[in-house]
């Protein structure tokens, strides 16, 4: 079993040590654009002004992402808190995984899958993430794929597109509408296969959900990609066009549903027989679409007779599940996370969010594992369906309500939470709501530091990437707002590439903490900071806490 040395130098404060994950709220470069900033936050410029305070890298190569051009995310953001390691992560195992040719190896997955096609006369159908913002899915390796798969003997292939507009600019849809087409174009051209898009739609509006929180867009998703049932048009690049000039202002990731056409009838149905590959490769957006290709019996919606099908995911999306049974490249094998240490501790536990975030509280933060350890209650506060702009508040406040209740109980040494206004409201562009959003999660922070204070705990504060601070398209060189033709800003709804909060607050001042000198740290640091505040000793291999203690 693994075990946690006790500290020589502190043995932890009387009250619990909570974690607040501020979702989306980083550091931003230009006040401009940066509504964290703009808001009014008293709590956390007391903090930067009174409390330890750092600032920790988020993004790229301290996640576990290919470089420092990639945005952080939730995902890996929250892996890399929870288990205090830096793992390679989705993009980069994907992608090498294709330039290697592991992925298409004899015996493989994809072997399975192009068998099946080759054999039968049948389809093979991509559904995924239409774009490359390296989060949930790239565009590359969609390409790479269907290029292995002409070299195969695969005929006939279909694309079912998720548009995507919130881990790349909002309204970018064309960009990659029009470089596909050329991409299929190419491909098509020496009339020996016969490669197309069939259907697609926002990702916010169809296929995409996460947590249970709304399986109307699986189902929506599901009568588009599966049984073909929808408003068709002769190309994608005509459904979004049409889509734009019958509601002026639509976000990508809002975009409705679409089939494509020829000849009267849509050109990809997914019936018995064919293969099926879901290309994202992160798990939360993955999970629901999965379940409805594989389970047996589906409660959620009526999906009707199941299509007898061969489907994979890029990656496993669920480790203690076992799904989906079949997939394209194995996920990071992360072990001895924070959580299974303080569990063999004895240290009980309380990690809580609302459904919007929850997972990541639990599933990701205990390392892409839905099994909980013996010392930790999880709780989920409710989500409203709704727009996040019409209630940027979302759900703070009971979030908090239960924290606050916690802290006084004495029952939990450590408390783990999630505020997803700022990013979730973030994502919507709407910058008015995402003052309030900020705002909220400042206010709550401010209840958790009161209830501290009281129990003589601990607070450690921090986010798992940026999106508040970083509202509108910036110049890539001088860092000033980028402008339309209307000398108008660009709004940006995606994360951003800013450094994100690294503060401690101990208001009895029992630990002695001070800042260590960690150079460039990131937030895998939190794991060893957190237990190095509990009172015990982080395994060697953990990144190095940002405080030292005693």
């Amino acid at each position: 079993m693994i075990e946690l040395k006790k500290s020589k130098s502190f043995a932890g404060p009387e009250g619990p040590v909570v974690l607040v994950i501020m979702d989306g709220v980083g550091i931003g470069k230009n006040p401009e654009s940066d509504f964290v900033k703009q808001a009014k936050t008293p709590n956390l410029t007391w903090l930067h002004e009174n409390a330890l305070y750092t600032e920790l890298r988020a993004h790229g190569v301290a996640v576990g992402l290919p470089d420092d051009g990639d945005m952080g995310n939730s995902e890996v953001g929250h892996n890399a808190i929870g288990c205090g390691r830096v793992f390679e992560q989705g993009a980069a195992l994907v992608g090498k995984a294709i330039a290697s040719g592991a992925m298409y190896a004899d015996g493989s997955v994809w072997q399975e899958l192009v068998s099946n096609v080759n054999d039968r006369s049948s389809t093979l159908h991509f559904i995924g993430l239409f774009s490359d913002g390296n989060v949930h899915s790239n565009l590359n390796h969609l390409e790479s794929m269907l290029r292995k798969a002409k070299e195969q003997g695969v005929k006939k292939a279909r694309v079912h597109a998720l548009i995507d507009g919130r881990d790349v600019p909002p309204t970018s849809a064309l960009d990659y509408v029009e470089r596909f087409d050329a991409f299929l174009k190419e491909i098509n051209a020496d009339g020996t296969v016969d490669y197309c898009v069939a259907s697609g739609g926002g990702r916010m509006n169809i296929t995409m959900d996460r947590y249970d929180a709304n399986w109307d867009m699986v189902k929506r998703g599901w009568a588009t990609h599966v049984k073909a049932e929808g408003r068709t048009f002769a190309s994608m690049k005509e459904a979004v066009e049409t889509f734009r000039v019958e509601n002026p202002g639509i976000l990508d990731q809002d975009l409705p549903a679409f089939l494509i056409e020829r000849d009267g009838a849509p050109v990809g149905p997914i019936v018995d027989g064919d293969s099926v590959i879901f290309f994202n490769f992160r798990g939360d957006r993955s999970l629901e679409i999965t379940k409805a290709f594989e389970a047996d019996e589906l409660k959620e919606f009526d999906r009707g007779p199941k299509p007898d099908v061969l489907y994979a995911g890029m990656m496993q999306y669920d480790g203690d599940l076992g799904v989906p049974a079949r997939y394209l490249v194995t996920p990071p094998a992360i072990d001895r996370t924070m959580s299974e240490y303080l569990s063999n501790a004895g240290v009980k536990q309380l990690a809580i969010s609302e459904t919007q975030k929850y997972g990541h509280m639990t599933y990701f933060f205990n390392g892409n594992n839905s099994g909980k350890f013996p010392t930790e209650t999880w709780k989920e506060i409710l989500s409203d369906v709704c727009p996040f702009e019409d209630a940027p508040r979302m759900k703070a406040d009971e979030i908090t309500d239960v924290v606050v209740q916690a802290i006084e109980s004495g029952e939990y040494k450590f408390i783990r939470l999630n505020f997803p206004n700022g990013d979730m409201v973030g994502h919507t562009g709407v910058v008015s709501a995402v003052k309030l959003a900020v705002e909220a999660v400042d206010e709550n922070v401010g209840r958790i530091m009161d209830a501290l204070k009281k129990a003589n705990g601990i607070m450690v504060c921090t986010a798992d990437h940026g999106n508040a601070d970083d509202m509108c398209e910036l110049d890539k060189k001088t860092g000033a707002l980028v402008l339309d033709e209307q000398g108008r800003n660009k709004p940006k709804t995606a994360h951003s590439l800013n450094p994100v909060p690294g503060i401690v607050y101990d208001p009895s001042g029992a630990a002695n903490a001070r800042l260590a000198d960690v150079p460039e740290a990131g937030i895998a640091s939190l794991a060893a900071t957190c237990i190095t505040l509990l009172g015990f000793e982080p395994p060697e291999d953990y990144a190095a806490s940002i405080v030292e203690v005693g």
